[in-house]
């Protein structure tokens, strides 16, 4: 097969989307491409995102803060479509302090000069008379999409959220025949891609055809693979973080156990029973309940743990 001859056009450019036309390219190579290149710059490229968050006078997300008209659930989900650009490794933080009515927006997000948000109109949230909200963000690099269990740590107050990474939002691809010479079997392929406008279309294209080109080299001429360790996992995992008021507890069982230091189920999960009767305002029904509450997520007591 002869070496691959084909040019790279860009069709259309509005704002934060471009048309790319890919040709020609031999039959079968269109889809094979628009394939490839449409999975990589979805799921592959770097991007920044908020991935954690802390608020002042909230210590889980199923809360509300009072003067805020959102629920602490609707300002997070508000949080993780702030877009920013930022090309270092190291995580920074970001920090937002409204204590004014109306519209808290991400242009409200104080950051390091070093980091520029793409979208600071957004909406997060707005106040009423005499509301305020104080918050911390950790802001992060990454790629793909990373779930908030992977960065639970139990701390209470500290929310990890869901986070987005991927500065690409959108890519369709078409392909069509188109003619060489008297030849009418070879592909065009079409590729539109969309951006959240902290990477241009063009760079992405390109961005998405190295990381590719890097998994073909090791094909052709790979490396020496060095195993890591393994890392021991706690057999409780993303469950052993959640917080006592995350599992179903009456508000008197959760409050009477985190005023007793039982603040997370890996606490309660090292706990005897026989040290819970002993707490305030807890006794064999309250026991029953916690009871129950661990068994749904498939968590015991020490001394059931045997049976």
């Amino acid at each position: 097969m002869n070496e691959p001859m084909f040019t790279v056009e860009q069709d259309s450019k509005k704002d934060n989307s471009g048309t790319f036309i890919i040709s020609p390219l031999e039959q079968g190579y269109g889809a094979t491409l628009g394939t490839s290149l449409r999975r990589v710059l979805l799921t592959s490229l770097p991007g920044v995102a908020v991935t954690s968050v802390r608020i002042s006078g909230v210590k889980h997300q199923f809360s509300t803060l009072k003067g805020m008209r959102e629920d602490v659930v609707e300002f997070l989900l508000n949080l993780k479509k702030v877009r920013f650009s930022y090309e270092g490794q190291e995580a920074v933080k970001g920090a937002i302090s409204v204590k004014s009515a109306g519209e808290v927006k991400a242009k409200d997000i104080k950051v390091p000069a070093n980091v520029k948000i793409a979208n600071p109109e957004l909406v997060l949230a707005n106040l009423d008379k005499g509301g305020r909200i104080e918050a911390e963000l950790v802001i992060e690099r990454g790629s793909g999409y990373s779930f908030a269990e992977e960065r639970a740590t139990g701390e209470i107050g500290l929310i990890p959220l869901d986070s987005a990474f991927s500065p690409v939002t959108r890519v369709n691809y078409k392909v069509e025949e188109t003619r060489v010479g008297r030849l009418t079997n070879y592909d065009k392929l079409l590729l539109e891609i969309t951006t959240d406008a902290t990477l241009n279309p063009k760079d992405a294209l390109a961005l998405a055809a190295k990381t590719l080109l890097s998994y073909y080299e090791q094909i052709v001429n790979p490396k020496k693979v060095v195993k890591a360790e393994e890392k021991k996992v706690d057999s409780l995992g993303a469950v052993g973080n959640l917080s006592v008021e995350e599992i179903g507890l009456p508000t008197r069982v959760a409050n009477a156990l985190v005023r007793a230091g039982y603040e997370t189920v890996e606490n309660l999960s090292k706990a005897k029973k026989e040290d819970l009767i002993k707490v305030r305002n807890l006794g064999e029904k309250s026991i029953k309940i916690i009871s129950l509450a661990l068994g749904e997520r498939g968590v015991k007591f020490p001394e059931e743990q045997s049976k």
